[in-house]
């Protein structure tokens, strides 16, 4: 056993709405927690809020890991389409590491957030499987052969940037016709403010702001899709159409066996979110599988600090 093992680790996981920290032991457990908005004034701000939160947690961890939404190469994030002025690339090991005078890793957060399920959640003993993380942008991820698959520069498993229509929606990333332009909820967001302005009712920003909201949250859809809100019913339909396309091609690609929906719509929608997505797939397989696979995350907000902190942790050993 290594000689870090009972320590305890913290995990970090960097999303467009919330930063999530955790302190976890060796056996997966997160056993205290911290989280905060994430800035929107770019980089410095983000690492000082990290550094807050760790800094807050009960006891000092021995090492962090950190899951950024971005593609992540050698250290260095290199591409961050859904954090506020990111504009160029950063250094986060060796900021944050000069913060905290702590050991820092860095990941992709879909990549972390599926290392976590495969570690403690839906993909334990699987061998391949496809992440899909639904927030504020569309994040994916791959676990093939048994271990997390990053690709040549850390930017496999992006389904969120997988075309679906040729000079579509405008991207986040700067791209046209990307899943994310269609299904992240940011991109949703501007297109019901858009269609709420051309004449169309809708509830949406009204329950935003009823349950104190700065922006079309997870909470605020699924409300919006309970009561029925046509604009919501619409526009969701729409994304799942669009994932579904892009599902279905990637399965064709690599023909894995369960596919795991996480992200605050999946903690929101549950099951009938990973039916759905199912659903909206089947029609683009090749080759239909009656032993695939759609399930929901089953460790929610804790996927990508469980994934992050076992990065800090195998970069100890």
């Amino acid at each position: 056993m290594s000689k870090h093992a009972s320590r305890l680790v913290a995990g970090v996981d960097v999303g467009g709405t919330n930063i999530e920290v955790g302190l976890v032991d060796a056996d997966h457990t997160v056993v205290d927690r911290a989280k905060a908005h994430t800035p929107t004034d770019g980089p410095d701000a983000v690492l000082d809020t990290i550094a807050d939160l760790v800094g807050s947690l009960d006891d000092r961890p021995v090492a962090v890991g950190v899951g950024i939404p971005g593609v992540v190469h050698r250290g260095d994030v290199l591409t961050v389409p859904n954090l506020a002025n990111w504009t160029s690339t950063v250094e986060i090991g060796a900021e944050l590491g000069d913060r905290l005078d702590l050991p820092i890793a860095l990941g992709n957060d879909a990549n972390v957030g599926l290392l976590g399920e495969h570690l403690a959640g839906a993909a334990r003993g699987v061998d391949d499987v496809l992440g899909v993380w639904m927030g504020t942008g569309i994040g994916g991820a791959l676990v093939l052969g048994g271990h997390l698959y990053g690709g040549t520069r850390g930017a496999a498993g992006e389904i969120g940037h997988v075309v679906v229509q040729e000079r579509g929606a405008l991207c986040g990333c700067g791209r046209r016709g990307c899943v994310e332009a269609y299904a992240g909820r940011r991109q949703m967001e501007v297109t019901a403010t858009a269609l709420q302005a051309a004449g169309r009712e809708t509830r949406l920003f009204a329950i935003r702001d009823e349950v104190g909201k700065p922006s079309v949250t997870s909470k605020v859809w699924k409300k919006a899709l309970d009561e029925n809100d046509p604009v919501a019913v619409e526009l969701f339909a729409t994304a799942l159409d669009a994932l579904g396309v892009a599902l279905g091609s990637t399965l064709n690609v690599l023909d894995v066996g369960l596919v795991v929906i996480g992200g605050g719509l999946a903690e929101k929608l549950g099951q009938d979110l990973a039916d759905r997505v199912a659903t909206a797939t089947a029609p683009w397989v090749l080759q239909s599988d009656p032993d695939r696979r759609f399930v929901v995350s089953e460790l929610g907000d804790d996927a990508g600090i469980v994934g992050a902190a076992s990065l800090a942790r195998d970069g100890l050993d």
